[in-house]
C-alpha cells in the first residue's frame, strides 16, 4: 500500500502548499485504487519550514501533490524521501485519481516562492 498526500481546504488542492489547511493523506492499494483516507491538520506557519515532510513521510507517504510549490519546499519533501508532482488543481480526490490514471502534473516551481516568500505573490499554481 502507498499513501498520497494533497494539501488541502476542505475538498479542494490547496494551491499554496506552505500555507495549506490541512493534508488530505490518501491510502492506495497495489491495484491504484483509493481504500481510505485520513486528514492530517497543517503546522502554523511555513511548510517547508515546519517538520510536515518528515511526520507525512512517518505516516507512510511516498508522494505529495500539489498545485505549485517554491524549490525549498520540494528539497525538504524529497530528502524526507516524498516524490513531489505539481500542476494539480480541484477537488483533491479528483487530483489524486488523475495521478493513479498516469498525471504527472508539469513538475514546475513556482520561482516567487524560491525568492520572495511572500503571501500575495504573483504566481499562479
Amino acid at each position: 500500500m502507498k499513501k498520497v498526500a494533497v494539501p488541502s481546504r476542505g475538498n479542494m488542492v490547496d494551491e499554496h502548499f506552505g500555507h495549506c489547511e490541512a493534508f488530505t493523506v490518501y491510502h492506495i492499494d497495489d491495484r491504484n485504487s483509493i481504500t481510505g483516507k485520513e486528514t492530517v491538520q497543517s503546522p502554523q506557519g511555513c511548510g517547508c519550514r515546519s517538520n510536515i515532510a518528515s511526520d507525512l513521510a512517518a505516516r507512510g507517504v511516498t508522494v505529495m501533490l500539489v498545485g505549485g510549490l517554491g524549490q525549498g519546499a520540494r528539497n525538504v519533501l524529497n530528502q524526507a524521501g516524498i516524490e513531489v508532482y505539481s500542476g494539480f488543481s480541484g477537488p483533491a480526490d479528483e487530483a489524486v485519481q488523475r495521478f493513479l490514471n498516469g498525471f504527472t502534473g508539469d513538475h514546475s516551481t513556482c520561482a516567487e516562492h524560491q525568492h520572495h516568500h511572500q503571501h500575495g505573490h504573483g504566481c499562479k499554481h
